[in-house]
């Protein structure tokens, strides 16, 4: 029997990195368990006062449904990160390691979604509850500024309507004096133009009663808006700071409404679409038929200028119409868990912190694939007598004077003549010590 081939340098090198990777592996296994435990406990504990946010009551049966959700939350995170701490640095093959992969992060999403999040909310949970009344509040504000920036549109018809009226008041004058229809008094032509004046005035006093109550209102308004800011940043407990908030938004988007209501567009776009509609003609009253006929030329033309400032009229109230109305604001009660999501950008700290405590198993999984890659790479090549440590050759020739210890007591067996003929013969004592002597070299380098 030949003796084996001697190791080369490299060979040797990378051999004893390999054991130096083994012992700092074997002394990191010795606490990996304890450590993996303690961040499964922690995510638990996390976990427990997130559900506890989402419990509507405080009684001992929601208390211990928390509590079993999060620690059946500890024990997933646990068994699924010891599994992949086993198993994936063992295999080998790409196949099997694309697996894993797909398996750690299928596991990763649902630790996610049955834990982060939690973690998240109990980390931000209250200060994402208080950002949702921040921005509600931004809303409500938008929305009241909008409404009485329509409702003062509206009330700036007003001085439209003066106008016209204006105009038809200087034209009765006119006629009064006989400067229209070239007979002065109060004939037919002067009642027309009394008439549509009187309406116009009483429009004009309708609109004008208007502008203390949408003042008025948005006074209020703002009052309740100045309580809802208190309110996202007093002291104290954030589920009874939203109870008020509930109680004043509703207030507020009734205010909003009311303003809404109060506006005159709609009121001033009827009298100007009537304005021309809703002529009473008066009996032309001239003593001769020229003079009779000159008021019916005025009225006509009275008429036509009518039609002309109607329309004038009613096109300023369709532009205050066609303005953009105030959003409709509603405000929603959310929990800590679900703000946390719906304003996820604002607290990425809290949510990396979140999930972070979950997945940083995961590091260690590729830490130690990598490692015992690198262990493998040193083991490469090398002969099976080479990797025998010093324990491993005690116990093989412990077992090997076994062996030898069991056959002498066998005598029987080696006297037979059928049996040895069988037997596959003994090594002779020279190549038995070669072989050892060689391990032992191997061992020594």
């Amino acid at each position: 029997m030949s003796a084996p081939a001697p190791q080369t340098r490299t060979e040797a090198s990378g051999l004893r990195h390999a054991r130096e990777l083994e012992g700092h592996v074997t002394w990191l296994d010795t606490f990996s368990g304890t450590a993996l435990g303690v961040l499964a406990v922690a995510s638990g504990i996390y976990t427990y006062l997130g559900v506890s946010s989402l419990l509507d009551e405080n009684g001992a049966m929601s208390v211990f449904a928390a509590i079993a959700y999060s620690v059946a939350v500890s024990v997933g995170i646990f068994v699924f990160w010891s599994y992949l701490m086993r198993l994936f640095p063992a295999v080998r093959t790409a196949r099997a390691r694309a697996g894993l992969l797909g398996a750690m992060g299928l596991g990763s999403l649902a630790i996610v979604a049955m834990s982060s999040w939690l973690n998240a909310a109990a980390l931000a949970g209250s200060a994402a509850v208080e950002q949702h009344l921040a921005v509600t509040v931004q809303d409500y504000q938008g929305s009241l500024e909008r409404a009485h920036e329509v409702a003062l549109s509206a009330q700036a018809l007003e001085r439209d309507v003066a106008r016209v009226r204006q105009s038809f008041q200087d034209l009765s004058e006119q006629e009064a004096a006989g400067g229209l229809s070239g007979l002065a008094g109060r004939g037919a032509v002067f009642r027309v133009l009394t008439q549509k004046s009187e309406e116009l005035a009483a429009l004009e006093t309708q609109i004008a009663s208007q502008t203390p109550l949408v003042e008025a209102a948005f006074a209020e308004g703002n009052t309740i808006l100045s309580r809802m800011r208190a309110l996202t940043v007093e002291p104290g407990a954030v589920e009874a700071r939203s109870v008020e908030f509930s109680e004043a938004a509703v207030r507020l988007q009734g205010l909003i409404t009311r303003l809404r209501q109060l506006s005159v567009a709609p009121l001033v776009q009827r009298a100007a679409q009537d304005l021309a509609a809703s002529v009473v003609l008066p009996e032309l009253d001239a003593s001769t038929e020229a003079n009779r006929s000159n008021q019916s030329a005025t009225i006509t033309s009275v008429l036509e200028v009518l039609a002309q400032r109607a329309t004038t009229l009613e096109r300023a109230a369709q532009d205050v119409i066609a303005m953009e109305p105030a959003r409709d604001v509603q405000y929603t009660p959310l929990s800590a868990a679900d703000a946390v999501i719906l304003y996820a950008r604002n607290f990425v700290p809290s949510w990396a912190g979140a999930v972070a405590i979950d997945l940083l198993p995961a590091v260690l999984v590729f830490i130690l694939a990598i490692t015992q890659a690198a262990i493998r790479d040193g083991r490469e090549g090398a002969a099976v007598e080479d990797t025998l440590t010093l324990a491993e050759l005690r116990a093989a020739l412990t077992a090997l004077r076994d062996v030898e210890t069991a056959r002498a007591a066998l005598p029987e067996l080696e006297d037979d003549p059928d049996d040895a003929s069988e037997a596959p013969p003994d090594p002779p004592p020279a190549a038995k010590d070669s072989a050892t002597v060689a391990a032992l070299k191997g061992k020594s380098a």
